[in-house]
């Protein structure tokens, strides 16, 4: 009896509730021109499918461990996110759709590998003075990253085979493969082979192979939680779609670009990321949040270019990837301050702060280029 009740109480925990709330709300606005007080009341639902989204990411992440937990949330969201761009690339005109892939896929790059890791760096530094990490497992994130946006993103610029910014046929394969085998492969070396180096450790070095919790949830919580985590995920991104058009409006009555749009929806699709990452810093694990940011640009990378590129089989019109100059000014001066940061396993609240910044001049200069 007391655990069928304790059950009871768990089913209907306003974290279990809100996400399908949030997805009727997704059913009744999907495809409509909603009112003022109907894209209020999207909003709630969105900001309240992202705090359970987090929430059910760490049940999961206490019951499988880390780096298990961090890779469960980066990869449902990659997964729903590649949905979404493939959905908006069938549906809207080619020339609209031609950047999607690339805006999406650099802005994600971006607000992981600057805003994420800033943030948390920052709360680490200020919560112990010093943020500790294993260099080893955040310096071969980094270096994926930066493997996979190069080959993704950076050559399609100086290719000459297409008249701009494109791919051929042949060179997009190989970026799509490349980039699947590259994100398979770092995978399996952070779960398997060398595990202990993506654990947070202490800051005398000591690796901490599993949180403190006194009773870790049953594999049936687990299991409801993770099936609630990815309703929660449909339903925030859905919703961040829903809320895109007076996002689209309100952007384009302050005189922005329209690249403006990308960001904003990239920053609500991120925010689950974003609170977890940042609760681990809170919690002096930063280590599993450079997992979750380097882990979310890593998969939104290797996952989507593959996607886009069979989806390029039956879609009408260029596939831009290529990246302008400012940008990939930003991304190669993401790169090296990522190195710099990095490689000595110890951050102080200046490393957040040379992050942020970045993230910032991203922010501003896609408001103001």
């Amino acid at each position: 009896m007391a655990a069928a009740m304790a059950r009871r109480a768990y089913l209907t925990n306003w974290t279990v509730v809100v996400p399908f709330v949030a997805l009727v709300a997704l059913g009744l606005s999907w495809g409509r021109d909603l009112a003022g007080w109907a894209v209020g009341l999207v909003a709630i639902c969105l900001a309240g499918a992202v705090l359970a989204a987090v929430h059910h990411a760490e049940v999961v992440a206490a019951r499988v461990g880390e780096p298990f937990g961090s890779l469960v949330l980066a990869v449902a969201v990659t997964f729903i996110e590649v949905a979404l761009i493939v959905t908006l690339m069938i549906s809207g005109t080619p020339e609209k759709t031609a950047t999607l892939a690339r805006d999406t896929v650099f802005s994600a790059v971006m607000i992981t590998c600057n805003g994420i890791v800033g943030l948390a760096l920052l709360l680490g530094a200020l919560r112990r003075r010093i943020a500790v990490f294993n260099p080893e497992g955040s310096g071969g994130a980094l270096a994926t990253v930066a493997t996979l946006a190069t080959l993704s993103l950076v050559f399609p610029t100086f290719t000459t085979t297409e008249p701009g910014p494109e791919f051929s046929g042949s060179q997009l394969t190989f970026a799509a493969v490349a980039s699947l085998a590259l994100y398979g492969l770092f995978v399996a070396v952070q779960t398997v082979r060398h595990r202990d180096y993506f654990l947070p450790i202490t800051t005398s070095g000591t690796v901490i192979d599993a949180e403190e919790h006194a009773d870790p949830p049953s594999n049936r919580d687990a299991l409801i939680s993770l099936l609630v985590l990815l309703a929660a995920l449909v339903a925030v991104v859905g919703d961040a779609k829903s809320v895109s058009p007076t996002i689209e409006r309100g952007v384009a009555a302050a005189g922005f670009p329209p690249t403006v749009v990308g960001v904003i929806i990239a920053l609500l699709v991120l925010l689950p990321e974003t609170l977890a990452a940042t609760r681990a810093a809170l919690r002096d694990r930063v280590q599993t949040s450079l997992n979750l940011a380097y882990g979310s640009a890593m998969a939104s990378i290797g996952l989507t270019i593959p996607a886009i590129a069979v989806a390029s089989i039956w879609l009408d019109g260029p596939l831009i990837l290529g990246l302008p100059a400012t940008q990939l000014v930003l991304l190669a001066l993401t790169v090296v301050v990522g190195i710099l940061t990095v490689v000595p396993g110890r951050a102080t609240a200046l490393q957040g702060g040379v992050h942020l910044a970045l993230v910032a001049a991203f922010v501003f200069l896609a408001v103001r280029p």
